[in-house]
């Protein structure tokens, strides 16, 4: 039995569905407050759009999602161990290993021996790797421009603060696998 609130809920979602094209739906917030109340709806939602752009423009260059946001982290921490990058990024060693191997493989980064840790491999990017890492900021950046274009800088930066924090705080969760998809 559907309650008003899902009736609401389901009528908005034809209306949407009958206003996509091409299998893209307009990212137009609900007015329906018991639908748009779920911080967790709207960052599903939100996430998804920015994802799937992001994919599409990183594609464009031979990057995922995971591996920009790797080689993003490892320009940002030149000669980070391995392990220090899979907690930094929540992701589990085999995928933090595989995804260096993609990046290594592709020239972007390159495995050496830790000056401090014989037993550690730091992980440096390379001058390819910086090249592409910066013309993929710049498509990233394209990508939250469109996302955000509701907002001012200061909203932008607010969000931003807020969302950190929120992650602070937030319950432990699993490590990120790659068997979870890109």
């Amino acid at each position: 039995m559907f309650s008003i609130t899902d009736d609401l809920y389901h009528r908005r979602s034809l209306a949407l569905s009958k206003s996509c094209e091409n299998g893209w739906m307009e990212a137009h917030p609900s007015a329906d407050a018991p639908v748009a109340e779920f911080a967790g709806q709207l960052f599903f939602r939100l996430w998804r759009a920015s994802h799937l752009r992001a994919a599409d423009a990183l594609g464009s260059v031979g990057l995922t999602p995971a591996s920009f946001g790797l080689l993003n982290v490892i320009g940002a921490r030149e000669g980070a161990i391995q392990q220090e990058l899979g907690a930094a990024m929540a992701i589990d060693r085999s995928t933090m290993v595989s995804l260096i191997d993609q990046l290594e493989g592709a020239g972007l980064a390159r495995r050496r021996p830790s000056a401090t840790d014989r037993r550690a491999r730091e992980i440096a990017i390379t001058p390819k790797g910086r090249r592409l890492l910066e013309r993929a900021r710049r498509m990233v950046s394209d990508v939250e421009d469109e996302l955000l274009a509701g907002l001012t800088a200061k909203e932008r930066t607010q969000l931003l603060a807020l969302l950190r924090r929120a992650l602070d705080s937030a319950p432990a969760q699993p490590l990120w696998s790659s068997r979870e998809g890109d």
